[in-house]
């Protein structure tokens, strides 16, 4: 075992064009900058799933939904065959911790069943807001210091964006505080924390003095065209109980001031019906800015407790948001860049290749594997992911790993007349080959004639070539990541 400790930073619902040190306008984040000078930034990394318990489980198992089989948000227990990384490191004789959202199986209105994660230290948070009663760590937090939960949320519970509660009590104040903690109190011993916030996920209600950092008219435009309002009505004949946003983003002309009296709730979950892209933006940014706050926090304490330079930093999110793009909102039903694309920051200790930028097509099902590569354990026949330990300690090329990635979801956009959709995502980067299975609806999109993906090829006749070597790659590509189950010992 090598004698690095390991932080893991998971954000929820961030894209990948909020780091300002990758050249995004609107974006503040000069504590992520600080880390990608230290580390590697992978610019095209690519989740798992767009729906968060597929995708959180796809990290922490190194394989794919269609191999774990974890597919839904809202499932009443995880697997119990499923091992987490964070028990491989356990076992490894790490100790080990988390902070917040664990997100493996259901948690609305209830407390999570915890499975047999590993974790020697654990604090759980899914979300700030205030549905359940006990277990909730954040609560008890504010509880120790005067403050009631449930009346410090109330006022926000109907909004969708604008100015929220106070930095002082916010769930990225709190997960830090209790990572100073763990990180100075186990500086003499190898460690694992992973740290899960909640933010910038839906509702957009950052303290008022990080929203005034972020000017609406500053805010870059949706990955918007009229031709996309045409497109989307693929898709219009949709159960609108599904957990999406569907509804279009209205053109620059169309958009004026929010009409707060139209909002369609709970707030976490619905979309608006009426709002103003540019200030969701900007609200959006300053959810992200109070991330990046925390991720200089946890620089701080490394440096303070000088064990920055024997400590292994992996910062990503779970999945994107739509904001806007497409005339979509928020998550969970379709494979544009917003939402499958997302942020991915890795520092090694004595890495050749600091402040380095990847352009290597990867993936966060190969983040497990990279952390135990890095640790000097084994990797597990069953997980899927390929480490990017080469890369990190400049013995493969940049920007090479693999030649192509994938994403899924089931039962995310449910279409009437079907018991819920399976559809998946293959690209290669440059085409993007996305298929509804059992609705047939397909879209194919070509990166260097189109990177915003405006102009749908699946029905063209110049591309039926194309698309049916695609839809063979497509399909070989998830049998082969659909698994193989038990270890073979003998032929028969």
């Amino acid at each position: 075992m090598n004698n690095f400790n390991i932080v893991w930073i998971c954000s929820d619902q961030q894209r990948w064009d909020t780091l300002q040190c990758l050249g995004f306008k609107g974006t503040q984040t000069p504590n992520i900058n600080r880390l990608a000078a230290r580390g590697t930034v992978f610019a095209r990394a690519y989740c798992q799933s767009p729906i968060c318990t597929p995708s959180r489980t796809s990290f922490l198992t190194g394989m794919y939904p269609i191999a774990h089989q974890v597919h839904q948000n809202g499932a009443g227990v995880f697997p119990s065959h499923l091992t987490l990384l964070p028990k491989l490191m356990a076992s490894a004789g790490y100790y080990t911790g988390h902070i917040g959202k664990l997100h493996l199986s259901a948690t609305r209105q209830m407390i999570e069943k915890r499975p047999d994660d590993g974790y020697a230290e654990f604090y759980w948070s899914p979300e700030p807001f205030p549905e359940w009663s006990g277990n909730h760590d954040y609560h008890a937090w504010l509880w120790s210091k005067g403050i009631d939960p449930e009346a410090y949320y109330k006022p926000y519970l109907d909004q969708h964006y604008g100015p929220g509660p106070a930095a002082e009590y916010r769930q990225v104040r709190w997960a830090g505080d209790r990572a100073e903690r763990f990180i100075q109190m186990h500086s003499d011993r190898n460690w694992y924390l992973a740290i899960n916030i909640d933010a910038p996920h839906p509702p957009l209600n950052p303290p008022e003095d990080y929203l005034r950092r972020f000017d609406p008219a500053d805010m870059p435009d949706p990955a918007f065209k009229p031709i996309d309002l045409e497109h989307q009505k693929k898709f219009e004949n949709v159960d609108q109980q599904a957990k999406c946003a569907i509804d279009p983003w209205r053109a620059a002309t169309d958009v004026g001031e929010s009409d707060n009296d139209e909002l369609a709730g709970p707030t976490h979950e619905a979309p608006p019906t009426a709002f103003n892209i540019w200030e969701m933006r900007a609200a959006y940014h300053a959810e992200v800015a109070q991330v990046d706050d925390l991720v200089g926090r946890i620089l701080d304490i490394l440096t303070e407790t000088g064990q920055l330079d024997r400590t292994i930093i992996v910062f990503m999110s779970d999945h994107g948001d739509m904001m806007g793009d497409h005339g979509l909102l928020y998550k969970g039903c379709r494979f544009y860049e917003g939402i499958v694309h997302v942020p991915l920051v890795i520092s090694v200790p004595d890495s050749p290749v600091h402040g380095s930028v990847s352009k290597a097509l990867v993936e966060l099902v190969d983040i497990a594997p990279t952390l135990l590569s890095l640790s000097g354990l084994e990797v597990p026949e069953a997980m899927q992911g390929l480490s990017l330990d080469q890369i990190l300690l400049g013995k493969s090329p940049l920007n090479h790993h693999k030649p192509y990635v994938v994403s899924e979801y089931y039962n995310s956009l449910r279409f009437r007349g079907s018991r819920g959709s399976r559809a998946s995502m293959y690209f290669d980067g440059r085409h993007k080959l996305n298929m509804y299975h059992d609705v047939g609806i397909g879209e194919l999109f070509d990166h260097q004639e189109d990177p915003n993906e405006h102009y749908d090829l699946w029905d063209s006749p110049d591309h039926r070539e194309l698309k049916a070597g695609l839809v063979q790659s497509s399909f070989s590509a998830m049998m082969l990541r659909s698994g193989s189950g038990p270890e073979r010992i003998e032929d028969y």
